[in-house]
């Protein structure tokens, strides 16, 4: 194990007296230790619940033999940072997520991660992050928003954006956008339409990088927290088979990465980060790539803001395992890539039986 060049030898006995001020038992010395990463705060609608999240992983990994260690990363609300100065420090918060994962995972040598974020720059830096360290690693994000209820109709953000447009032009008055603000994003959770969060986590789950229903499943859903407690459970297999994230980052992924991306209609944004964290494994991947396979790659799903649905209505149609099976056939996904699950990109689907129902 790796995290006995921490504990193990008549040398580390300081180490392990350190240990046990944190209430590490002499039994769970001779266990894999898991650093658990939490990007939960209180300003950001997609980690205010978090920590049930973090404390779900941290079940799975001690039911499956494991001992975690949470830390935190920041995080920074695009939506919040947006229209003034704050905006200039969202794209650099990626780059402080990656590094502080670096930081904290080599002071201390964790033998596996599980990464937990779920917003615009956090989704890609603890990506980048867990390509970059190369140890066992699992991301499971906090789940999409439920799309909000206004007057009968279905809203979200971007129809609270575009109530401004409308005051302007004298089409809704201001009690009725201040009616709408309350109503349009009613939990926790990443904003409801395919933006940047969303799409990075669905990507996350097609890359192999995050299990399936990582991108679709409700924030507000129990499914939600089980599926934290098997990232938690899977983590510790990926340490016993020595399953790492450059094993599953590889050029063949970077086509299943993208032509989901296509598929989905996710945010431009994608193309900010998928360079980015494919680089990590030291994948090229230039604009040229995205041209190419876009023009092979159908459009399935018109999600908010590019139609009237949101990111529930897709996990109601099969998530991204759907969409993948939708595409394999065509050529657009390559099944033999390996995913965190242990598994192949082919076997999950075969598995899920995934299908638009």
């Amino acid at each position: 194990m790796r995290s006995n060049i921490m504990k193990q030898g008549l040398e580390k006995a300081p180490h392990r007296s350190l240990l046990h001020a944190l209430g590490i038992s002499r039994e769970e010395m001779d266990k894999p230790f898991i650093g658990v990463v939490n990007s939960a705060n209180e300003i950001i609608p997609g980690h205010i619940h978090l920590d049930r999240i973090s404390q779900a992983v941290k079940d799975g990994i001690r039911m499956a033999g494991g001992v975690p260690f949470e830390f935190p990363v920041i995080g920074v609300c695009d939506g919040l940072a947006m229209g003034h100065s704050g905006m200039r420090m969202s794209l650099p918060s990626r780059e402080l997520i990656a590094d502080s994962i670096e930081i904290m995972a080599t002071a201390q040598p964790f033998d596996g991660l599980v990464c937990i974020p779920n917003c615009d720059k956090i989704v890609p830096g603890v990506l980048m992050a867990m390509v970059r360290m190369n140890l066992p690693a699992v991301c499971v994000s906090g789940g999409p928003m439920l799309a909000g209820q206004h007057k009968g109709e279905t809203v979200d953000l971007i129809s609270v954006f575009e109530g401004v447009g409308r005051v302007k032009r004298g089409l809704m008055d201001r009690q009725e956008l201040a009616e709408l603000e309350e109503q349009a994003c009613p939990g926790c959770g990443s904003c409801s339409g395919m933006f940047t969060a969303n799409s990075m986590n669905c990507l996350a789950e097609a890359i192999g990088l995050a299990l399936p229903g990582n991108g679709t499943v409700p924030a507000v859903s129990s499914d939600r927290l089980r599926l934290a407690k098997k990232a938690g459970a899977t983590i510790m297999h990926l340490v016993e088979q020595g399953v790492r994230p450059r094993d599953v980052v590889t050029e063949a992924s970077v086509q299943n990465a993208v032509c989901v991306d296509m598929a989905l209609g996710c945010s431009t944004n994608t193309v900010l980060h998928l360079p980015a964290i494919f680089r990590e494994a030291g994948i090229d991947l230039g604009l040229e790539v995205f041209d190419r396979l876009s023009a092979s790659t159908p459009n399935l799903c018109r999600l908010s803001p590019a139609g009237p649905h949101h990111v529930q209505d897709l996990h109601a149609a099969g998530g991204v395992p759907a969409v993948m099976a939708e595409l394999a056939p065509l050529g657009n996904i390559d099944p033999s890539c390996l995913t965190v699950t242990g598994s192949s990109v082919g076997d999950n689907l075969k598995r899920i039986g995934a299908e638009v129902p």
